[in-house]
């Protein structure tokens, strides 16, 4: 008999190593052999500890369980797929994954996270195959005609980046996976490297072919332990197996990767923070030009992407790039991993294509709030994301249309408030935030947020000396020069939570709704709700 149960860090969190071993000590004191494997989490992550097991019909699920279940569930026979109240049928039939499209997220949760076979027999390495026999431009051309944008947050076109290092001359190139995942409400970085590591190097190792990289890193962030010994240890089969090193697949070409823990600062998640940081610097940003795709890590050409980004690469090459640019729409091709945290009442990952709405994400895949009371707030893109309110909830998940709303898609968080959060207080959080994490190149970021936190504070507890209308301004003045004059978006997009709230939620200030309607210098954040 065969039972999975993660060990996902999610799934950990919660006991799926307690319930692992009273799986396999209450299976052998009642003479019952199995085979219990480790696999990455599905995404539920409110069924977690979600333990399946494989019958003759599938795999069935059950959860959450914890270790006190288990004698029960074996009672009613959960070897054979018994029924119990912590039974959900057939693992592939739960709603909340069927509704989904999952072409990254294909094999996560179904196989053992570092097992090369498993691997290749879900369509593993197929893209690798096929780009060992393209040259550098033609799988430029592959990927840059299926639409893949950055998935970190920039969405800057990946084809177009990796044929700017493909055209720079250089003895030396490299590709780098920012997988320095800091935003609050994100997960899917690390359940793509807790849970299908390969993946990831396939990807990497493709960008390498493609634009004449030989080495690679991964820079993963300190608070992740799992992702980082998954990682190490999947790079090593991998290179021993053929898949890295001097001779791929015995192709003759090379490509190296390294696995590096970050330097735990949020703005290391910053393109050229992180490249400092990789060289052993400070992690402090670069001023741009020059742009890293041409004097990048070492002064070389550098290919900079995050995990999901070379994670949708492998099955662009392996099935084209039209199957892929035939989701979602207008310029957002694919799908994207939205993580739905917060105050949800089904939090976990959903992998839809662009176009779907908040409103069905929050309620037909989240359920509602946790709380049961009205959701109000619904912050997307990040601690640096703007607060949506209900009254765009039916707005496609689009990089245009959330940009020509004054929000952002970013990374695919999504953080949820009930109707008792005190966006006034939220607000205040963001410039705070902003002031700790700045790596205080820049005086609008670095001085700014300060400034930030103490406006926000006067206009929620106006005197004479500073009334709230004239701080209100201020803070507007504030934000407009933070947004167009910090040197990266750690400054420059903190006026996108902060002005969301004050416009879409007057109220938590003190301040009447006509009162927020002057426009500053044309900033996308100024039309109430």
């Amino acid at each position: 008999m065969k039972v999975y149960v993660p060990r996902d860090s999610a799934a950990l969190a919660v006991g799926a190593d307690e319930v692992a071993a009273a799986l396999a000590d209450e299976c052998a004191r009642r003479g019952e052999t199995i085979e219990i494997v480790r696999n990455g989490s599905r995404g539920l992550l409110w069924l977690e500890p979600l333990v399946e097991v494989v019958t003759p019909q599938g795999r069935v699920a059950y959860g959450p369980v914890e270790p006190e279940d288990v004698a029960a569930l074996l009672d009613v026979g959960l070897l054979r797929g018994g029924d119990h109240a912590l039974r959900h049928g057939l693992t592939e039939e739960i709603p909340y994954l069927a509704l989904q499209e999952r072409l990254t997220f294909a094999r996560m949760g179904v196989i053992d996270p570092l097992s090369l076979a498993q691997y290749e027999a879900h369509d593993g390495w197929v893209g690798l195959r096929r780009a060992l026999t393209m040259d550098g431009a033609a799988l430029v051309d592959e990927v840059t005609q299926s639409g893949l944008r950055g998935r970190g947050g920039a969405a800057f076109p990946t084809g177009i980046k990796w044929k700017t290092v493909l055209g720079t001359q250089a003895a030396q190139k490299y590709v780098a996976c920012n997988a320095d995942e800091g935003d609050s409400g994100t997960f899917s970085d690390r359940m793509t490297m807790e849970g299908d590591p390969f993946m990831l190097i396939e990807g990497m190792t493709i960008a390498g072919l493609a634009v004449g990289a030989t080495k690679g890193y991964v820079y993963i962030r300190s608070e992740y332990p799992h992702a980082i010994a998954t990682m190490r240890e999947a790079v090593t089969r991998a290179t021993a197996a053929g898949f890295l090193g001097d001779d791929i697949l015995g192709a003759g070409r090379t490509f190296h990767l390294e696995v590096r823990k970050a330097a735990g600062s949020y703005v290391c998640g910053e393109e050229t923070a992180m490249l400092e940081s990789l060289e052993g610097k400070r992690g402090i940003v670069r001023a741009k030009p020059p742009l890293p795709a041409i004097e990048g890590l070492f002064g070389q050409p550098t290919v900079i992407n995050n995990v999901i980004s070379f994670a949708s690469v492998p099955i662009i090459v392996a099935k084209g790039a039209a199957f892929y640019r035939d989701y979602g729409m207008g310029r957002s091709k694919g799908t994207l991993p939205f993580q739905l945290a917060g105050n949800i009442r089904h939090g976990g990952l959903v992998e839809k294509a662009f176009g779907i709405t908040l409103r069905e994400l929050l309620f037909d895949f989240g359920g509602g709030s946790l709380s049961g009371r009205p959701i109000k707030a619904v912050q997307v893109g990040g601690p640096l994301g703007a607060y949506v309110p209900e009254s765009q909830w039916d707005v496609p998940l689009d990089y245009e249309a959330y940009a020509a709303q004054g929000a952002v898609v970013g990374h695919g968080g999504i953080v949820v408030h009930d109707d008792t959060a005190d966006m006034a207080q939220l607000a205040r959080y963001a410039m705070e935030f902003c002031a700790i994490e700045s790596c205080g190149k820049c005086t609008p970021c670095r001085i700014g947020s300060t400034r930030g936190v103490e406006v926000i504070d006067r206009i929620v507890t106006p005197t004479a000396k500073h009334p709230r209308v004239q701080q209100v301004q201020l803070l507007r003045d504030l934000c407009d020069t933070m947004l167009y004059g910090s040197l990266c978006a750690m400054g420059g997009m903190t006026p996108y939570p902060v002005m969301s709230a004050l416009n879409h939620y007057p109220a938590d200030f003190g301040i009447e709704p006509e009162a927020v309607t002057d426009v500053v210098h044309g900033n996308p954040h100024e039309q109430p709700a």
